[in-house]
């Protein structure tokens, strides 16, 4: 039975599902692309192709080996997307919780069976279907549990709207010893430069003080003075809607002390090593191009 326990957002990792793009299937039809950027990417042209996002996902995988991380893979689905395996679940101290995803995104979950039937039963959490929850909009740091969440009356106009405050309930009753906090997220189906997809495209926690941040991505400005106060000013490092559309904010992090990060971002990385973090730099910008990038493609199962 895998002992399940992930408590803080950079606590050292010991066990991952990372994702595949192994037979990934054909460019999707515009209509068929979940968020803004890769609709951008698919009438551009631009779509990344396989061969670059396997290389990609193999030099992750390497680089999380080096560390002594135990990597599991989803089985591979003949034209299915698999890459952001973020989205289909998460853990919160020692329980695991199946998200409640889109529709045609379902068979992304039984992907993952050989893993979690490795996960005792007691510990395995399902949300009811009213609360919808993906693991992309759900951070852990130190007491806290972030939410992302959209509470405009549009949510159910709102395809990148994936996590509703029936989800945010349904953690705050599972996790009652844990300080749960919502925070309002900016939505667009056509911009992606004004669409944070999931809270950890605008926000995301690193080393064991710091965090990247996007002012930018809360609809409620009282949210960024709330990460401003808890972290320190000093601490952050923002970045501008181009940065979010970058997917700056979607490094991951091995431990404290180190960060995988993609090697175009150089003056987060710059500002990272300043800090004495170590920054294991990988390309990752082809899969960048579906608004998702490193943690989007984690699910950690152990941290210690």
């Amino acid at each position: 039975m895998l002992k399940l326990n992930v408590q803080s957002e950079t606590s050292p990792l010991s066990a991952v599902i990372l994702g595949t793009a192994k037979n990934n299937g054909p460019t999707p039809l515009p209509q068929e692309a979940y968020d803004p950027k890769s609709l951008e990417h698919i009438l551009a042209g631009t779509y990344p192709k396989e061969k670059d996002m396997r290389a990609e996902l193999d030099c992750f995988h390497e680089v999380l080996e080096r560390y002594g991380v135990q990597v599991y893979r989803p089985e591979v689905i003949d034209g299915l997307n698999q890459i952001f395996t973020r989205d289909i679940g998460f853990v919160i101290d020692n329980c695991f919780i199946k998200s409640n995803i889109l529709p045609d995104r379902a068979r992304e979950w039984q992907a993952i069976q050989h893993i979690i039937q490795q996960i005792n039963p007691s510990n395995f959490k399902v949300p009811p279907p009213e609360a919808h929850i993906e693991g992309g909009d759900v951070i852990l740091w130190k007491e806290y549990i972030f939410i992302g969440t959209y509470l405009n009356s549009d949510y159910r106009d709102i395809q990148t709207a994936r996590t509703n405050m029936e989800g945010v309930r349904f953690i705050q009753e599972q996790f009652p010893y844990r300080e749960v906090r919502a925070f309002d997220l900016i939505k667009s189906n056509t911009d992606p430069r004004a669409n944070a997809l999931h809270l950890d495209c605008c926000f995301q926690p690193v080393g064991s003080k710091q965090a990247i941040v996007y002012p930018g991505g809360f609809r409620n400005p009282k949210d960024y003075q709330f990460i401003q106060q808890l972290f320190g000013k000093s601490n952050l490092f923002e970045i501008d809607a181009e940065g979010m559309y970058q997917m700056y904010s979607n490094v991951f992090s091995i431990s404290p002390q180190i960060v995988v990060s993609e090697q175009r971002f150089t003056r987060l990385n710059e500002w990272l090593t300043d800090r004495g973090i170590t920054v294991e730099e990988i390309p990752y910008h082809e899969i960048g191009k579906q608004e998702g990038l490193l943690r989007c493609s984690t699910l950690p199962l152990i941290r210690k």
